[in-house]
């Protein structure tokens, strides 16, 4: 446990957290290596291909302990032979794990190349972390086509084919994260580290698309988490996430029912609502707690000792009936044990604006 400094802000305990869960420029440089010999690989195979990058990496928004990469290779089809209706992409993705292998196979061994009853990508496991300690570390590959007839790929699926906009994807996000100087990546990779200590509900395509349509300024990261969670709470109520590219026929899959994701969206934005209206009310542990709370990661964002909590709490409760034996009305941060304790009934409001 921790003791938070009174003079420190929310901001300062979530910037040393985010800081906490960032990967080291070894890991990334290990990784890309690997990313580029893939595509080396890949690019020899099918003569006049192209390869694009997608996924944390190309994103900007990995976290530790960086255990994957994605990419992708569109493979020329002059013929039009595979597509819909035409050839699946079986052939063209059991000749990709060929290549892989024995373009790897010098440097990395006899890779793990797995393509049977995989619905998109080939998985490559290299039974070798990127840094020591961590787990192994695995590559995503997408044998894709172009569409001849309209916007974006023809990617995988099973034994057939789906449209999809993977370089869209990235080139959206490359331009959030120019428009805000890093400050999309920095709140993704924060709302990722969320997800991933709270149920999972959402994938990480989702989480961005989501920021796509609300972190488009510089801001702050506190800030910047509270625009989100409000502006997933109001989309998801309504509809499942659509694609920022406007070519996948289907929205972006949960992992939980709607219903369900929408509820701990709704109870995570009180926790940060609640941190926030501490901080305002000068009661920076009890702030702290909330945040750590919101987190729900020790190793990433500590609480504070729970003896300064308790004695932060009282003094808060004290200055409370002090105020409520001067005037009438209800308290702004009211007190109890219940689910609503400390909440801020004047300021929060979890959902709609």
């Amino acid at each position: 446990m921790t003791t938070i400094s009174p003079t420190i802000t929310l901001e300062q305990i979530v910037n040393e957290a985010r800081r906490r869960i960032e990967v080291s420029d070894d890991e990334l440089d290990e990784a890309r290596k690997r990313r580029s010999a893939i595509g080396a690989a890949l690019r020899q195979e099918f003569s006049g291909s192209r390869t694009y990058l997608n996924g944390s990496i190309a994103h900007g928004d990995a976290l530790t302990p960086l255990t994957d990469v994605d990419l992708g290779v569109v493979v020329p089809d002059p013929d039009h032979d595979y597509g819909p209706g035409k050839r699946g992409p079986k052939a063209l993705k059991e000749r990709a794990a060929a290549a892989i292998r024995a373009g790897l196979r010098v440097e990395h061994g006899d890779l793990a190349v797995e393509v049977k009853g995989r619905k998109r990508s080939i998985l490559v496991r290299f039974r070798d972390p990127v840094a020591p300690g961590r787990p192994d570390f695995t590559a995503d590959v997408i044998v894709a086509i172009d569409n001849p007839d309209g916007a974006g790929l023809y990617i995988p699926r099973f034994e057939s084919w789906d449209r999809s906009h993977p370089e869209k994807h990235t080139d959206l996000i490359t331009a959030a994260n120019r428009m805000t100087d890093a400050c999309f990546a920095r709140i993704v990779r924060l709302l990722k580290h969320w997800n991933r200590s709270n149920g999972k509900s959402l994938c990480s395509w989702n989480i961005k698309a989501l920021a796509l349509d609300c972190v488009d300024a510089p801001t702050a990261l506190i800030a910047g988490m509270r625009d989100w969670f409000r502006h997933a709470v109001e989309e998801l109520s309504r509809a499942e996430t659509p694609d920022p590219a406007g070519v996948a026929a289907n929205p972006i899959k949960l992992n939980d029912t709607r219903t369900e994701v929408v509820r701990r969206l709704k109870r995570a934005l009180e926790k940060l609502d609640r941190a926030i209206a501490y901080e305002k009310a000068g009661y920076m542990t009890l702030a702290h707690n909330e945040l750590a709370k919101f987190f729900n990661d020790p190793e990433m964002l500590p609480a504070p000792s729970p003896l300064a909590v308790l004695e932060e709490e009282g003094r808060r409760v004290a200055a409370e009936k002090a105020k409520d034996s001067k005037t009438f009305g209800a308290p702004a941060l009211l007190t109890g044990t219940g689910a609503s304790s400390g909440r801020d009934r004047g300021n929060i409001r979890s959902w709609g604006a």
